[in-house]
């Protein structure tokens, strides 16, 4: 059986390389923000994110790497560097012996609520600044489609 590629138009083309440009220039943009002004990568901010958002401010560590997109390993890493600066601490899963719950700290609270002005200035100023109101809603519209497909894929 011979499977044919379907390649990409130009305009198909312009337009991947261009979300590819965009989407790599705005991460490494916030990304380097956070290192020099918060003393943390986004992928940890996220970590931190995602724990003060939850009841509790805790999460089982499955349900975390699931959350961030990491995997378990990836997060264990990570989360191992977030207990050395004393932002997160992992506990034993009070419902189940093998799993592990990662727990934000008081000091973790307070360095996420500290960074969190800057981050989200940065977010204001290098993406919704530049759109218009209608391209704010054509973006969420459109991340919204990408993520469902790429999600039951």
């Amino acid at each position: 059986m011979v499977v044919m590629t379907r390649w990409l138009d130009s305009d198909e083309q312009r337009t991947w390389r261009a979300f590819l440009s965009a989407s790599r220039a705005l991460m490494d943009t916030l990304d380097r923000e956070l290192q020099r002004d918060a003393g943390m990568p986004h992928a940890y901010y996220e970590i931190l994110v995602r724990l003060s958002e939850s009841t509790g401010r805790q999460l089982r560590m499955s349900d975390l790497a699931e959350a961030t997109g990491s995997s378990r390993s990836r997060l264990s890493h990570a989360v191992a560097r977030l207990e050395a600066a004393g932002w997160v601490r992992r506990e034993e899963c009070p419902t189940d012996r093998r799993g592990q719950v990662a727990l934000l700290t008081d000091d973790g609270f307070a360095t996420l609520a500290a960074a969190a002005p800057g981050h989200v200035e940065g977010v204001r100023r290098h993406l919704f600044d530049a759109l218009s109101p209608a391209q704010v809603d054509q973006l969420r519209r459109i991340s919204e489609t990408l993520a469902e497909h790429l999600t039951r894929s």
